[in-house]
């Protein structure tokens, strides 16, 4: 074990900040046995990364619960964060963020097609979500919504061009 076996070495030469900072710095640095980043040595070190990410796994998970505890749902969720003509305002894409870290949600790409360079990021977006969301408006919709100017996913689609 790399950790204990400078340690031996380290104690009777280094103080015991200086033994403190080698034995940190070699706890930082990947070890190649292990597939992992940070998990040197044997199982207490193993159990103290594994505890580490429960500890995130769990902050993540709160963080995400907050804004329901706050003050009810956040505002992607409710009529303050959807846009009038289809999906979310700057407010609701904010919230979501925010809600949910790591997201990369942005707005709606309402350029039209004929006006789009074809094959750029913007237009593969705009050809991805036009064909997930008519593929759920086949499925996953009633016919009365399906034929409802005014729907959530209508107008979604009309604002994206589709």
């Amino acid at each position: 074990m790399p950790v204990f076996g400078i340690a031996k070495k380290g104690f009777g030469l280094l103080g015991k900040t200086a033994f403190k900072r080698v034995k940190q710095q070699i706890q930082k640095t990947p070890n190649k046995n292990f597939k992992r980043e940070g998990v040197i040595g044997g199982k207490e070190q193993k159990k103290k990364a594994i505890q580490q990410q429960q500890d995130i796994y769990n902050k993540q998970k709160e963080d995400y619960r907050s804004p329901f505890k706050k003050g009810g749902s956040p505002a992607w969720q409710k009529k303050e964060g959807k846009s009038e003509s289809g999906g979310l305002n700057k407010k609701g894409i904010a919230s979501y963020r925010a809600a949910n870290p790591g997201s990369k949600l942005s707005m709606a790409v309402t350029t039209k097609p004929s006006k789009l360079k074809k094959g750029s990021k913007a237009a593969n977006r705009r050809k991805s979500f036009c064909a997930r969301m008519s593929g759920m408006k086949k499925r996953l919709t009633s016919a009365k919504t399906a034929n409802d100017p005014n729907s959530r996913i209508n107008k979604s689609l009309r604002k994206w061009n589709c």
